[in-house]
């Protein structure tokens, strides 16, 4: 039974905060982590997610581990480094501001009695457009060019007059 260990160090994240994200995923299968941090809104999921599918890659990759029998054996959090800022207070004191990071390991264990993976994760691939072969054009006439597929597309509509001289920013009506 191997492990795959994965550190992500210093981390502009209090670790309070990432503790509370990361408690979630202690013995879940990477799968059901996976899921639970993409559809978590706290601010540290996103690096976790980013440690997560690092730590699955690794397993994969360098010790030849199976992902389907991979879970989450321990996730822990330690006090990295603070920044220590100072913010003016008055009569001309200061208050000291404490901004701490955070150290986060990530050790994933092997199980073969886990149980089938519930979610199918599907990662898209970022790919660069192929740019498009054509004249050089300034940009006014890329603006113009703009503004015509743009009207051909959705027309626009006239407005009665009553309607107009009543919703116009400067309307006769009120004089």
């Amino acid at each position: 039974m191997k492990d795959q260990i994965a550190k992500l160090s210093y981390l502009r994240i209090a670790p309070r905060k990432v503790r509370a994200v990361a408690s979630l995923l202690k013995g879940l299968s990477v799968n059901e982590a996976e899921a639970q941090l993409l559809v978590q809104r706290r601010r540290p999921a996103k690096p976790l997610l980013k440690l997560l599918r690092s730590a699955i890659s690794n397993a994969k990759n360098n010790s030849n581990l199976d992902v389907s029998s991979l879970f989450v054996k321990i996730a822990r959090v330690d006090q990295g480094p603070m920044i220590k800022r100072s913010m003016p207070r008055a009569r001309g004191s200061s208050s000291e501001i404490q901004k701490k990071m955070s150290h986060v390991t990530l050790i994933l264990g092997e199980n073969s009695n886990l149980k089938p993976a519930r979610f199918k994760i599907i990662i898209k691939k970022k790919s660069k457009l192929p740019k498009e072969k054509s004249s050089k054009k300034s940009s006014r006439e890329k603006t113009k060019e703009n503004l015509e597929n743009r009207e051909t597309i959705s027309p626009k509509k006239s407005n009665s007059g009553v309607l107009k001289k009543m919703f116009s920013r400067k309307s006769g009506m009120g004089k």
